[in-house]
């Protein structure tokens, strides 16, 4: 057992097996061990990279996206421009560079705003972006953002956030848990208790056995808190994750470790957990504040906001290599085998009008 593996193991021996939940904030977040507070998850040395590190084009556009949700707004002063879990900071980098060409006003009437919890990342990020033109005010949560026109980004933000499990066993809907074998093992297990079959979608009743269904509190809490924000003070949003647009059962909890699929109980701390995220479930959250959502892939996003057109232009002055970079970025971002349709995008806006490519 590595040092968080045996501090869980010391937690489930004193009070029981611990909600997935609960074993994934501790893999992700715990303060010495923890994965995003220790290590560096984001490009080729770490254990993935996200779109915004396969090509400039991706923070472009919706740099581009931004600045039209901006217009729609009336063109606000003092818009707060955010981003919630910036990674490397080369999003928001990209965003800014975007955004000072095309809608100068609004680079020089905002303010930028990053929302981190990790003291690490917030020095990584303050490195990448030294050259941006502006300077940052880092947050430690959504709480801290000061009040005015929001305009706010997250990529690959919700999956990261713990997810309750519920598992069918032969009785009944249970929570599932975390728990130890009698070698003293990380193990899956039951909890003991039956759970509200309320919380379950109709094709529940008809599941067999071992079916698992996912929950998550915790991104419905922080959405509806965004969209809330946004409803009282004017603003726009855009999500990007991957996961699913309908909800639905099964088992999405995966880790990644060195750019590979990883045992999610053999290396905590060390491997990247995540969920699949339900877009569903977000936007009811929206939904609740009286604002509309928007949804569909990430593939469809881009190709409608110009990614094609984006490539072309960059490419029109240079050789046959960086053509095909180019080329093959755009393949990984919006081909339907690859990133276009794993991902999907949530927008919505305070504005009358649906944000584009929406309208």
């Amino acid at each position: 057992m590595n040092a968080l593996a045996s501090k869980i193991a010391g937690l489930i021996r004193a009070t029981g097996p611990l909600p997935v939940s609960d074993y994934m904030a501790l893999c992700l977040f715990d303060p010495e061990h923890g994965y995003y507070t220790t290590r560096q998850p984001f490009g080729r040395d770490g254990d993935f990279i996200t779109a915004p590190e396969i090509s400039q084009m991706f923070g472009e556009l919706i740099g581009a996206w931004l600045a039209a949700a901006w217009r729609d707004l009336g063109e606000p002063r003092g818009t707060i421009l955010a981003e919630i879990g910036p990674g490397r900071g080369t999003l928001m980098k990209d965003i800014l560079r975007t955004v000072a060409q095309i809608a100068p006003d609004l680079f020089a009437n905002s303010t930028v705003h990053l929302i981190e919890a990790s003291p690490r990342l917030t020095k990584i990020q303050q490195q990448t972006l030294e050259s941006a033109g502006v300077t940052p005010t880092w947050h430690k949560a959504m709480s801290e953002l000061p009040a005015g026109p929001l305009l706010i980004v997250g990529n690959e933000l919700f999956d990261a956030l713990p997810t309750r499990q519920y598992i069918l066993t032969e009785q009944d809907w249970r929570e599932r848990c975390v728990g130890l074998n009698d070698q003293d093992e990380l193990v899956f297990v039951a909890g003991s208790g039956s759970i509200d079959t309320d919380l379950l979608p109709p094709e529940a009743a008809s599941a067999p056995p071992g079916t698992v269904f996912e929950a998550s509190p915790a991104r419905s809490s922080l959405m509806q808190h965004i969209a809330q924000d946004i409803a009282e003070q004017s603003g726009a949003a855009l999500f990007i994750d991957y996961g699913h647009l309908e909800p639905g059962l099964g088992d999405t909890l995966q880790a990644v470790l060195d750019h590979k699929y990883d045992d999610p109980l053999a290396n905590p701390g060390r491997a990247d957990l995540t969920t699949h995220v339900d877009f569903a479930a977000l936007a009811s959250a929206v939904r609740a504040v009286g604002l509309i959502p928007h949804m569909t892939t990430q593939g469809d996003f881009l190709v409608r906001t110009g990614l094609l057109e984006r490539a072309g232009r960059l490419g029109s002055n240079v050789g046959p290599a960086i053509r095909a970079q180019l080329s093959e970025a755009v393949e990984r971002l919006a081909g339907p085998d690859k990133m276009g349709n794993l991902f999907k995008v949530l927008a919505f806006s305070s504005s009358s009008k649906a944000p584009a490519p929406f309208a």
